[in-house]
C-alpha cells in the first residue's frame, strides 16, 4: 500500500533526530536505529500509542518469554529469575537503543540448546521402558517452568519417550497392516516382522536424527532471527495485528496478497509460540483438494519424496518453513499435522504452481430439486489485491465480472461465500459492497486524531438488485466483516453462518522502515512494520471488534465450542463504538428474518449431518483440552485406538447431496479446460460444493427469501 506523505514525513522527522547520533554504524549502532525507529514510528501512527514504561515493559518481557520458550522445554525457573531482573528495564534500554537483555536471553537460550542437546543424546541411547503409568502434559500453559536442570532432564526424558512411543505405535500399526493385506495376497512381497524392541531401537533412532537436525538448525539461527522476536515482542504489546516484517517476510506477505502463491496452497503464519498456523487454504490448490490440510492447522515435521527424511520445524523462522514446503511442481512434500482437536496425521501433497485464478473470485450455478433452480454462487477466498502491478487483479473488480456473467444467466439469486476469507484491501470492500446498494456509506475508519471518516459507495448504479445472502464463519475477519456488517445494517442481505465471524475492526498499513532514514545504505534494507492506524466501525457506530458480526442465521460449526478470533489474543483492542450515520436503500429489503431463522431452524434440528456436526463440536473440544498422554504402550494404543473409532463417525459426514446440481457458467468453460490442471481443480471445486451441507440449506433459505412475500419487500415492485 502507499504511503501518505504526512504520515511519511511525521516518522522521518522523528528517526532523521534518532539516526543523527549513528554518523557511522555497526551492527550495535543498526540495531539501536532500528529499535528506535520503530518506536518512533509506532508512537507517530499508531491508533493506541502506549507509554513506554514498567508496565509495557513487563508485558514486553512475558510476551518475549513465550515467543523464544511457549513450550517451558528449554529454560529452567533459574533461567528466568535471572532475567526477571530486567522486567522493568526493557522500557530503558529499548530508549537507549540498547540490548542487555536480548542479549542475556539469547545467551541463556543458547546455553539451555548445548545443554538438553547432551540430555536428549544420553536419553535415546538407552532403551525405554513403556510399561510404567507415567503421563507428559504438551499444553506449554499448563505447564510451570523446571526448577532446576533436574527437573529439565526429568521433562527431557519424558519428552523423548513420548516422541519414541508415537512412532513405536504407528510402526506396529503399519507392520500389522501389512501382515493383514499379506494374507489377502500371499504370492506377494513378504513382509518382514519385527520384534516390539527392534521397533522401538529404530523409532529411538528416528528421533534422535529428528533432534539432532533441529537443533542443528537452531544453533544456525542468526542475530537477525532473535532480533526479529524480540522486536515483534514489542509491536505485539500495542496490538496482535502490528508486527515487524524482516524483508523476506514483507515479500512473503506480498505473495499472499498479490495471489501469486507457489507450493502447496496454503498461506502460513508464525504463532507467538514459534509454530506454523495454517490460516488460509487457497482454493483449487493441491493442499486444498487433499482435505487433509485445514485452516488452524499446526505444521509439526515436513520431509520431501517418498523417502526423505522427517525434519521437525518446530521453532523454524517462518521463511524457513515456507522454503522447506516450497518446490518444483511435480514434486512431493510429506506433512505431519496437529489439527485443531489435537490430533496429530500424516499426508502427502504433490506441489504445484498454483495457478492464480484459482485463488480468485470464482461462479456456479446451483440447482436443487423441489427448493430452488438457477441460483449464482460466488466464491470469494479473499479480499485479494495485487498493489505491485497496474494491471494486476483486484477482487472487486473480479466479483463485478462474476455478477455480470450470473445476471447474464437470469439467476433467481446469489449467494456470495466469505467463508475462511481472513480479509485483505479495504478499497476494494468499499467498491464490493456498492454493487447491491445504491450510493450510501459502507464503513467508517477512524484515526487517533480525526474525526470518524464515512467511506462511501459513491456510485448511484447498483449492479446486482436480486436477492441476496452471504455466507460467513469464524474465520471470515476483516474486510468480510465490514462487508457482512453493512449488507446486514442496510437490510439488503440475509447472513448465514456460525455463531460470529472473526472479531477484526482494525485496519493495518505497511512502512518500509528505509523510507523514514536517508542515506545508511551500509544498514539497509532494515525492513518494514505493519500498523495498526484506524479502527472500523459500522454505520451504525457499532464494531465488530472481539464480538465479530451476529449472522441472521446461525449453522452448527465444528468449531462452535472452542475459542476462535480474535478473542484469543490477549493484545487485542478494545471494543468501542461511536455515533452513527445515516443510510438507507430502495433495491431489496429483506423483512421478517425472524421468519427465515424460525424455518431454517426446523431443517436443522431434522438434519442428520447438522446433528453430527454438534456432536462432532462437544468431540473436538474434549479432545483439545486433553492435552495429557499417557507413556504406557498398552495405555496409549488403547487411547489412541479408541479416539480413533470416536473421529470415524464423524469422518466422511459431507456426502454428496442428492438432487443438487452443480454446474459451470458456459462462457467459463473454454478457460476451464485450457488443461488439465485447470479440469482437476474445477472438478474439486464442483465436487465439494455437491456435498456442502451449508450451501444445501442456505439454498433452502434462499428459497423462503424469494417464494415467501412475508419474508421481504421488493421495492422494485412497489
Amino acid at each position: 500500500m502507499k504511503f501518505r506523505g504526512f504520515v511519511l514525513l511525521a516518522i522521518s522527522a522523528v528517526v532523521f533526530l534518532v539516526a543523527a547520533n549513528y554518523p557511522k554504524t555497526d551492527n550495535a549502532q543498526k540495531e539501536a536505529i532500528l529499535m528506535q525507529t520503530i518506536l518512533a514510528g509506532l508512537d507517530q501512527l499508531h491508533y493506541s500509542p502506549q507509554d513506554i514504561d514498567d508496565d509495557f515493559s513487563n508485558k514486553v518481557f512475558n510476551l518475549y518469554l513465550e515467543r523464544i520458550d511457549g513450550n517451558k522445554r528449554w529454560l529452567t525457573q533459574t533461567d528466568i529469575d535471572k532475567l526477571a531482573i530486567y522486567k522493568n528495564q526493557l522500557d530503558d534500554q529499548a530508549n537507549a537503543g540498547t540490548y542487555e537483555f536480548l542479549n542475556i536471553a539469547q545467551e541463556s537460550l543458547s546455553k539451555s540448546l548445548a545443554k538438553t542437546k547432551v540430555y536428549y543424546q544420553e536419553i535415546l541411547a538407552k532403551p525405554f521402558d513403556f510399561t510404567g503409568d507415567e503421563t507428559i502434559e504438551l499444553d506449554g500453559e499448563k505447564k510451570e517452568y523446571a526448577k532446576n536442570d533436574a527437573e529439565l532432564k526429568t521433562y527431557w526424558e519424558k519428552a523423548m519417550k513420548y516422541e519414541t512411543l508415537t512412532r513405536l505405535v504407528g510402526k506396529i500399526e503399519a507392520q500389522k497392516k501389512a501382515a493383514e493385506e499379506e494374507k489377502e495376497e500371499p504370492d506377494g512381497e513378504k513382509t518382514e516382522i519385527k520384534t516390539v524392541a527392534e521397533l522401538e531401537k529404530e523409532s529411538r533412532e528416528a528421533v534422535l536424527k529428528l533432534f539432532n537436525d533441529w537443533y542443528h538448525r537452531m544453533e544456525k539461527r542468526q542475530r537477525k532471527d532473535y532480533l526479529s522476536d524480540y522486536l515483534n515482542a514489542f509491536t505485539t504489546v500495542f496490538d496482535p495485528h502490528t508486527n515487524y516484517f524482516l524483508p523476506a517476510d514483507k515479500e512473503n506477505f506480498d505473495i499472499g496478497m498479490s495471489g501469486r502463491l507457489e507450493g502447496i496452497g496454503a498461506r502460513l503464519q508464525e504463532t507467538p509460540t514459534d509454530e506454523t498456523k495454517v490460516v488460509m487454504v487457497v482454493a483449487g490448490g493441491p493442499a486444498y483438494r487433499g482435505k487433509v490440510v485445514e485452516v488452524g492447522d499446526i505444521f509439526l515435521k515436513v520431509a520431501q519424496g517418498d523417502d526423505g527424511d522427517w525434519v521437525d520445524i518446530g521453532g523454524w523462522d517462518i521463511n524457513d518453513v515456507v522454503a522447506k514446503i516450497r518446490g518444483k511442481k511435480g514434486t512431493k512434500v510429506r506433512l505431519t499435522l496437529k489439527k485443531v482437536d489435537g490430533s496429530i496425521v500424516e499426508t502427502t501433497i504433490v506441489r504445484e504452481e498454483i495457478i492464480m485464478d484459482e485463488g480468485y473470485a470464482k461462479s456456479a450455478i446451483l440447482d436443487l430439486e423441489t427448493v430452488g433452480d438457477n441460483i449464482g454462487y460466488i466464491k470469494l477466498p479473499r479480499f485479494y489485491a495485487d498493489f505491485n502491478k497496474r494491471d494486476g487483479h483486484q477482487c472487486a473488480v473480479d466479483v463485478g465480472i462474476e455478477l455480470e456473467k450470473l445476471k447474464a444467466q437470469k439467476v433467481n439469486g446469489i449467494i456470495l461465500d466469505l467463508r475462511n476469507n481472513g480479509g485483505g484491501s479495504l478499497r476494494d470492500v468499499v467498491d464490493m459492497s456498492g454493487f447491491f446498494i445504491e450510493e450510501g456509506p459502507i464503513v467508517q475508519v477512524k484515526s487517533r486524531r480525526a474525526n470518524p471518516e464515512v467511506l462511501d459507495d459513491r456510485d448511484p448504479s447498483v449492479q446486482y438488485d436480486g436477492p441476496l445472502i452471504v455466507m460467513v464463519n469464524s474465520f471470515s475477519a476483516s474486510a468480510s466483516e465490514i462487508l457482512a456488517a453493512a449488507l446486514q445494517d442496510y437490510g439488503r442481505a440475509v447472513i448465514v453462518g456460525s455463531d460470529a465471524t472473526f472479531g477484526k475492526a482494525t485496519v493495518q498499513r505497511f512502512f518500509d522502515l528505509d523510507r523514514a532514514i536517508r542515506g545508511y545504505s551500509d544498514i539497509k534494507p532494515l525492513g518494514e512494520v505493519k500498523v495498526t492506524t484506524q479502527k472500523f466501525y459500522r454505520i451504525t457506530g457499532n464494531s465488530n471488534q472481539l464480538k465479530g458480526v451476529i449472522p441472521d442465521i446461525t449453522l452448527p460449526d465444528n468449531y462452535d465450542l472452542i475459542k476462535t478470533g480474535e478473542q484469543e489474543y490477549e493484545t487485542a483492542m478494545k471494543w468501542t463504538e461511536i455515533e452513527p450515520v445515516a443510510h438507507k436503500q430502495g433495491v431489496f429489503q429483506v423483512k421478517n428474518k425472524a421468519a427465515l431463522r424460525t424455518a431454517s431452524e426446523g431443517r436443522v434440528a431434522n438434519n442428520e449431518v447438522f446433528q453430527k456436526i454438534k456432536e462432532n463440536a462437544k468431540r473436538l473440544k474434549k479432545q483439545r483440552e486433553s492435552t495429557s498422554y499417557s507413556l504406557n504402550l498398552e495405555t496409549f494404543q488403547t487411547n489412541k485406538a479408541a479416539n480413533k473409532e470416536e473421529a470415524k463417525k464423524y469422518k466422511n459426514l459431507m456426502k454428496e447431496i442428492e438432487g443438487l446440481t452443480v454446474s459451470n457458467l458456459s462462457v467459463d468453460l473454454a478457460q476451464i479446460n485450457a488443461d488439465s490442471s485447470k479440469i482437476g481443480r474445477n472438478d474439486e471445486f464442483i465436487k465439494a460444493l455437491k456435498k456442502d451441507v451449508y450451501v444445501e440449506e442456505t439454498l433452502h433459505i434462499m428459497k423462503d427469501l424469494v417464494k415467501g412475500s412475508s419474508a421481504f419487500i421488493d421495492p422494485r415492485k412497489n
